[in-house]
């Protein structure tokens, strides 16, 4: 069973879109890595994948405050990589990021407004 048709997370819009936007992370990685491109892949694989797992971490936050927490740290990973796509936009031999960065927009906006939303439940 695919991990995003699973019946605990299906209905979890942000675990979804973490996930397969790790995947796609991870396929743009590898394509950097055939290009030898080996230094901005690294950064790239790390600060991408890490947003989902954290996400997937704060499903089982001790408390609210650890649930904002682990999600604030998937917002500054996020910001990271957004450094990193901008970079390679940049870069005329490396490919282009737009549409990473427009499903990173997207995944931004959900989680602030998660963490907006969890810290009124204070």
């Amino acid at each position: 069973m695919k991990f995003t048709e699973s019946p605990k997370y299906k209905d979890n819009l942000i675990l979804k879109l973490t996930f397969e936007f790790a995947v796609e992370i991870i396929n743009y990685s590898e394509t950097l890595n055939k290009n030898q491109k080996y230094v901005i892949s690294k950064q790239i694989l790390q600060s991408g994948t890490s947003i989902g797992a954290n996400v997937k971490e704060s499903q089982n936050a001790e408390s609210n405050r650890d649930f904002i927490h682990k999600l604030k740290i998937a917002l500054k990973e996020a910001d990271e990589l957004e450094y990193w796509l901008f970079i390679c936009n940049e870069i005329k031999s490396y490919e282009n990021t737009d549409y990473l960065i427009e499903k990173l927009t997207t995944i931004r906006k959900i989680l602030n407004k998660i963490i907006s939303s969890s810290k009124m439940l204070k």
